[in-house]
């Protein structure tokens, strides 16, 4: 075993996900040169994942714990939250599982290819960047900011140009995402003045305030 893989290994980090802080704190009179040698030989040795400059992930067979894809997320780019499909299939509105990870993001929007899979950061501007979004417990001492329903149908209307109310109304929601009408009318609105407040999109405003008409005081 490596020495940086052992070192971790005894410090056993949540999920088996560390940084350069870490790295630092564990080999303090080390200089940086020597850190980073010490990191390429565990890369090499198969003993540590890079998952961006600066992040790294033990492999399997050292790690106490397995990271959650929405604690990874989470340290590939901040500030952001989970939202979109990976939001609707976390709170059980959409059938399929996502196996790709998106996030939305009010910095620059970015893609990460890893060795645990893919992770998207679009880039939704607002004025309260954490409007509609919650941080929630997603495993054991893992917790992740995540959009609540309504939030994240509102980061895919803004980043979707072209559905407006008049065009597609519930139609884009019940069969393009496949939420059933039950489910939608289970969506709480408690967020809705926040997520207005925040969003600078008059389509996706127009949208959200039409759907909570249709869904709560439709007779």
């Amino acid at each position: 075993m490596q020495t940086l893989t052992e070192h971790i290994y005894h410090l056993a980090p949540p999920g088996g996900l560390f940084d350069e802080t870490a790295i630092a704190n564990l080999f303090p009179e080390s200089t940086t040169g020597a850190r980073a040698l010490l990191v390429h030989r565990a890369v090499q040795a198969g003993e540590i994942l890079r998952l961006k400059p600066g992040l790294y992930l033990l492999d399997r067979r050292y790690r106490h714990s397995e990271p959650h894809p929405f604690q990874i997320a989470a340290l590939l780019h901040y500030p952001s939250h989970i939202s979109l499909e990976s939001a609707l299939s976390w709170h059980g509105l959409i059938p399929e599982a996502v196996y790709q990870v998106s996030s939305v993001t009010a910095q620059r929007s970015r893609t990460f290819t890893t060795p645990l899979g893919v992770f998207t950061f679009q880039r939704v501007p607002a004025r309260l960047p954490r409007a509609g979004v919650q941080a929630l417990q997603v495993a054991r001492d893992t917790w992740a900011f995540i959009a609540s329903p309504l939030r994240a149908i509102a980061d895919m209307l803004y980043l979707d140009k072209t559905i407006t109310w008049k065009n597609n109304g519930l139609s884009w929601l019940e069969e393009s995402l496949r939420i059933e009408e039950e489910d939608l009318r289970q969506i709480p609105f408690t967020d809705i003045d926040d997520i207005l407040t925040s969003l600078r999109s008059l389509r996706v405003r127009n949208y959200l305030q039409q759907l909570k008409g249709a869904l709560h005081y439709a007779g």
